[in-house]
């Protein structure tokens, strides 16, 4: 059993520790050496919450994980067996997830003691916080909720953290996700929260700083909702401060303004793309009236027509001429998007011709097939003609 020295202080950032082992290990994507320390201040992947990162004698510690209360710690290079080694963990990744994880406790004990639902999902990397409850949340009551939290990080209440004996813990009312073996650690936060918890917290409400919502979706039969708190949070509101700037600078408009002038740049953007699809429609049907009557078999290779338009133009080829009448498009990348038709060949088999000779995708009815393809003209006039 290691000693777990992040749960006697949640703000040492630096340990001496002795060697237990070290194993070399071989995945498919890397290689490095599984340390056990007989004691140790990184806390591993565990509760959904992403493991500290920091040094050990200098070497870069990649990743930490527990089984049966011993915590194995993987590094690129070797330690000696019996060493003494000094381990260093990464605070200010280390304080970013105690702002998180303190914030997320806040926020779900707020929604079960409104709501009565149950946090059944959680999830923190270096980058969000997610929380699954098993009910559902209109975004005014996500809004409300949201207000709440940092009420109670304005009032700056304690984090407390106990371990209550049995006779006290069956008394006890707390949330827990899952059932736990053995003592149990409780976090409580008086008047918001009280739940079992093996994650490092802050000392007071106050540090968490603020707490954000980034969004809400539903997601088995409940919501997923995701948030920032603390300094993840400013990093995550400079980044849209910028963004909302450049964009009202590029628009010369007050940002107040914006939503407005959005909506009504999407506006004239869809009138363009309507007068733009019928210009193409009008350019299409003179070339193919310009198509002689007698002529069978008709292939035109063009550079941007929408689809629609592309299927118009072959439903008046397909009853003007009796061979195979198709349109090629150029895409972005390579190739063709094509739509062909017939009112006298099967266009499965022409198909599964293209399929054959080309490695064409796509499929359809016997009077018309879509897909894209990757060949040049000459092949495919050939091919099809």
């Amino acid at each position: 059993m290691t000693e777990k020295l992040y749960d006697q202080d949640a703000y040492a950032v630096e340990f001496d520790a002795k060697v237990l082992s070290c194993e070399a290990y071989h995945d498919k994507d890397e290689s490095g050496y599984h340390v056990v320390l007989d004691r140790t201040l990184f806390f591993p992947e565990e509760g959904g919450q992403s493991p500290d990162k920091g040094t050990i004698n200098g070497i870069e510690v990649t990743d930490v994980q527990i089984k049966k209360d011993v915590v194995t710690h993987s590094l690129k290079e070797p330690l000696a067996v019996d060493e003494n080694v000094h381990g260093k963990i990464d605070w200010t990744h280390r304080f970013n997830n105690m702002q998180q994880h303190s914030g997320e406790h806040i926020f779900s004990g707020i929604v079960h003691s409104r709501f009565g639902y149950d946090n059944v999902g959680f999830h923190l990397s270096d980058n969000i916080v997610t929380m699954d409850f098993n009910g559902v949340l209109t975004a005014d009551e996500v809004k409300e909720i949201e207000t709440a939290v940092n009420d109670v990080i304005v009032k700056n209440l304690p984090v407390e953290i106990t371990y209550p004996a049995k006779e006290e813990l069956a008394a006890l009312d707390y949330r827990s996700k899952i059932e736990i073996e053995g003592q149990v650690r409780i976090v409580t936060i008086p008047g918001v929260d009280v739940c079992a918890c093996c994650a490092p917290h802050v000392k007071r409400t106050g540090e968490i700083g603020t707490l954000n919502v980034q969004s809400l979706s539903n997601y088995k039969r409940g919501v997923r909702i995701s948030i920032l708190s603390g300094f993840r949070a400013l990093e995550e509101e400079q980044k849209k401060s910028q963004i909302i700037s450049a964009i009202s600078g590029t628009l010369s408009a007050n940002q107040e303004l914006l939503p407005q002038l959005v909506e009504k740049l999407k506006q004239s953007n869809q009138d363009l793309k309507y007068k733009l699809a019928q210009a193409k429609q009008k350019l299409i049907d003179q070339k193919i009236k310009e198509i002689p009557a007698e002529q069978e078999n008709v292939l035109l290779f063009e550079t941007d027509l929408d689809t629609p338009v592309m299927r118009n133009a072959i439903n008046g080829l397909v009853e003007a001429h009796d061979g195979i009448c198709g349109i090629f498009v150029e895409k972005e990348d390579d190739g063709y998007n094509f739509i062909i038709g017939s009112k006298t060949k099967d266009c499965r088999e022409i198909a599964a011709l293209l399929r054959e000779k080309t490695g064409a995708r796509g499929g359809g009815s016997e009077a018309m097939i879509q897909g894209s393809v990757t060949a040049d003209e000459k092949v495919l006039r050939k091919i099809l003609i």
